[in-house]
């Protein structure tokens, strides 16, 4: 499916406002990271914590995929990683069939911590979603599906590919 991108120019007003949004939605400390004030109390960092609820949420990854999740590199995400293990959230694990990938996974400890935090982020996200009615909710709903089934059908860098062939 060949999509006209609009180029710069044409979304030149649009892009400033909605920078502008984002910008104002990240000014609140509540919806930039709706799980700060546990990531203090449970003594973790953001990473961290999203290190958990990313493997909460899809299992087992390797090393690569979660750097990748995670928007660091893959020396970070070990360390991020080391930590979790130490205190018993995470274990590794090699892959016998090329022992150069590793994967890990939440241990039940980690497990707990992970449904702890889903249960705060949950109810972070029902305070969030609340602000609004519920046709909002749902217009909300039915244009990021629409964004994530774009993104979806694009290459991995489908965002820059785009960019190319409005050029």
């Amino acid at each position: 499916m060949s999509r006209n991108i609009p180029n710069q120019e044409e979304l030149a007003e649009d892009v400033a406002q909605f920078q502008q949004l984002l910008y104002a939605l990240g000014r609140r400390r509540s919806l930039r990271d709706p799980i700060a004030a546990t990531c203090e109390d449970l003594q973790f960092t953001p990473p961290q914590v999203h290190a958990l609820l990313w493997l909460g949420q899809d299992g087992m990854l390797t090393m690569g995929e979660l750097a990748r999740r995670l928007g660091v590199t893959e020396k970070t995400v070990t360390g991020i990683v080391d930590r979790l293990e130490r205190e018993g959230h995470v274990q590794r694990e090699r892959i016998t069939l090329d022992r150069r990938v590793v994967r890990c996974r939440l241990t039940e400890a980690g497990q707990q911590t992970y449904q702890l935090l889903k249960g705060q982020l949950n109810e972070s996200m029902v305070l969030f979603l609340g602000l609004l009615d519920g046709g909002d909710r749902k217009a909300l709903f039915r244009i990021l599906e629409k964004l994530v089934g774009r993104l979806e059908s694009t290459p991995a860098d489908g965002v820059a590919s785009a960019r190319e062939k409005s050029a």
